[in-house]
């Protein structure tokens, strides 16, 4: 292929919580998405793209800085992005880039907290509304009726048809589908309803070799789901409570799938348009969610978990000048690293305070550099959030283990570990256990591993710049 030495175009779509398994393109057993199949059919998938921290804020401040969370200052969703420090678009808008943010953003609003580094911005509020939402454009609020899938899309074709078609861009396309609480567009009210979706392998999931995080985490779909919002309604009366929690599997599956039906539709037209206007060959789309979401994995939904469902997000990467069809790829990737590819292809240099890697190699032949990295890092700061009660973490994954240390919260200044809930770590062996059912951190087989994985787990720590919580 040849090499394209212009910089190309760059239309980044990322939805919220879509899980890879709910693409068809990645093996998905409970839908279809033929219009996101057609970037991975046409381009490259990522079977190893994880984030950093999985929870909104965090994970869409990583992608902006390419910096991990205690460094960006983003380490919960109560956090606000500082906008004076260094993010790609910034420096992509300094290069010459027209740049744009459409959708969401949750990042905050008002002062240093709006969007920075765009020519044109319009986001909604928080996470936003469904129908007939609000828009912060360039700081003035506005309501449109509508769906907001639809809106977000329409304002991103609006926006490129103004464009100036002499200079690159930039358009970041943020949905805030399929966040809960999962409302359908109409035209998709009834999609699935005459079919049961399979439930997960691990749905009835008993957490019985795992960590107390895992058994006292509230994201049970059985119960702490809120019937009136999440499911729109209770279950009949007379259901065994199995039945029940079968019941509200499916209110919440097919309503998550509606959401994403949107989605596709969207991106089709997203690429539909880039054919009809003559720019197809020269931009990169990238679809990605800012994080993975558990479908009934494990009897939950949400995210916030270092489990794999929770961990992965979607990754999948169109660009005729530069990615062979049909490519794929399972060298570890980061959301951390979607900066430093962005600024590769505008020839733009990476700043050393940026923390990923240039995915362009991968791109370019679907291998993996011989000096890639191996392992990555993980953490989860919100202890015993008010919303799921999940316990601070953190952990390393390999390509075959995977060891997590539940640390608890430390108290004031003094250093110590609430010792309600003491530490905890579990250690899973994916080669043999790829549902992470089997917690063998104490099994005697694995003593010398764990010991690896420690020393390694602090290695990475000191490569970002993480201060470790010792072990008590």
């Amino acid at each position: 292929m040849t090499k394209n030495k212009r910089q190309p175009n760059i239309l980044f779509i990322m939805s919220d919580d879509h899980a890879s398994h709910a693409m068809s393109c990645y093996g998905s057993r409970i839908n279809k998405t033929p219009q996101l199949d057609r970037i991975a059919n046409e381009g490259i998938l990522f079977d190893n793209c994880f984030c950093t921290n999985s929870i909104c804020s965090p994970s869409r401040a990583a992608i902006l800085t390419g910096k991990y969370n205690h460094l960006n200052g983003v380490r919960s969703i109560e956090d606000e992005l500082d906008g004076r420090q260094m993010t790609f678009p910034k420096l992509l808008q300094e290069g010459g880039y027209q740049t744009a943010m459409i959708g969401k953003w949750h990042l905050g609003h008002g002062g240093n907290a709006d969007p920075t580094g765009f020519d044109y911005w319009s986001v909604v509020p928080g996470q936003g509304e469904y129908n007939d939402p609000h828009f912060y454009e360039m700081g003035e609020l506005k309501q449109f009726e509508g769906y907001a899938t639809d809106l977000i899309t329409d304002f991103s074709m609006d926006w490129m048809d103004k464009r100036d078609k002499d200079r690159p861009f930039l358009l970041m396309c943020h949905h805030k589908a399929p966040h809960r609480p999962w409302v359908p567009a109409a035209k998709y009210a009834t999609l699935y309803e005459d079919v049961d979706i399979p439930e997960p392998e691990t749905f009835y999931d008993d957490y019985s070799t795992r960590s107390r995080a895992a058994v006292e985490a509230k994201m049970r779909i059985d119960s702490h789901m809120n019937d009136k919002i999440d499911l729109k309604g209770s279950p009949p009366a007379g259901l065994s409570p199995l039945e029940a929690k079968q019941w509200r599997y499916q209110r919440y599956i097919k309503d998550y799938l509606r959401c994403i039906a949107s989605i596709d539709e969207s991106v089709g037209r997203l690429l539909d348009y880039l054919e009809e206007d003559g720019i197809a060959e020269d931009t990169i789309v990238i679809y990605t969610s800012d994080q993975g979401f558990f479908l009934g994995d494990h009897g939950w939904y949400d995210k916030r978990f270092m489990y794999e469902e929770s961990l992965r997000m979607p990754f999948i990467v169109r660009y005729p000048r530069e990615i062979r069809a049909g490519s794929r790829t399972d060298a570890m990737t980061l959301n951390i690293d979607f900066p430093a590819t962005f600024l590769d292809y505008a020839g733009i240099a990476v700043p050393e305070e940026m923390q990923g890697s240039s995915l362009r190699p991968i791109w370019e032949g679907a291998g993996t550099p011989g000096n890639w990295r191996t392992s990555m890092y993980y953490r989860y700061w919100m202890h015993l959030d008010e919303h799921h009660n999940v316990y601070s973490h953190y952990g390393i994954r390999t390509d075959r283990y995977k060891l997590i240390y539940y640390y608890g919260e430390a108290l004031g200044t003094s250093g110590s570990i609430e010792e309600s809930r003491p530490p905890e770590w579990e250690l899973f062996d994916l080669e043999l256990d790829p549902y992470e059912l089997n917690n063998v951190y104490r099994h005697e087989e694995y003593a010398d591993i764990v010991k690896a994985l420690k020393q390694e787990l602090r290695s990475l720590q000191l490569a970002v710049q993480d201060e470790p919580v010792e072990e008590i």
